[in-house]
């Protein structure tokens, strides 16, 4: 059986969104500490994810190569994001894991969808814990990101990609209260892409291969 590696291919946000998004951890971290909840850190970085899968271990090296070919006919600065909201995304009781919604343009779902298409030969299913990075804090992967990202071409791609930012785990109560609450709309724009390997909840845990804008 081939080895397979859980990889997010990602936009880093700007320092703008960056900023928004450690403020918003460290509210959701006095509802659920660590190490339930997590800091955004090293081995949770605040992005974007535009594609999830599970990729043979052995490609990778052209994983990244088809990911160049398409980042050089794509201008990131066209790439229109605005974040409009705070929602839950994934009950996990008696948590829900959090996230600043945001809403990509026309350009962020056709880079998408090339890089569907490009990763398309490269891909594997039936991805394991070992496919992720796993720590001391989050020893383990839970069966929802294994089913996630199996399936996320195509449950959460095209007409149904949420674009969002990951940002912690709260109390279902305590998200109900600072989701009805004003949510001042900002746009930015990406400083880069890469390509991760994932852990727990869908984070972006290790990074493999990057890209400046």
């Amino acid at each position: 059986m081939n080895e397979l590696t859980a990889v997010d291919v990602l936009l880093t946000p700007d320092e703008s969104m960056v900023a928004l998004a450690r403020r918003i951890n460290a509210r959701l971290l006095t509802s659920v500490p660590a190490p339930t909840g997590f800091v955004l850190d090293e081995h949770h970085q605040p992005h974007i994810t535009t594609l999830q899968r599970y990729v043979r271990t052995g490609d990778l090296d052209q994983v990244y190569a088809v990911i160049g070919e398409v980042l050089a006919s794509v201008d990131l600065s066209t790439l229109k994001l605005t974040a409009h909201s705070l929602a839950d995304i994934a009950v996990q009781p008696p948590v829900a894991l959090a996230a600043i919604v945001i809403r990509p343009g026309p350009e962020v779902l056709d880079f998408q969808a090339r890089l569907i298409d490009a990763l398309s030969p490269y891909c594997g299913s039936g991805g394991t814990e070992d496919a992720y990075v796993r720590t001391d804090a989050e020893p383990s992967i839970n069966a929802a990101t294994l089913q996630y990202i199996e399936n996320y071409v195509p449950e959460h791609s095209g007409e149904n990609y949420l674009a969002h930012v990951t940002v912690g785990l709260a109390t279902r109560a305590d998200l109900d209260v600072w989701e009805a609450e004003p949510f001042d709309p900002l746009t930015f724009s990406a400083s880069g892409v890469g390509v991760y390997q994932l852990g727990n909840n869908g984070t972006a845990a290790k990074p493999l291969k990057t890209w400046s804008a």
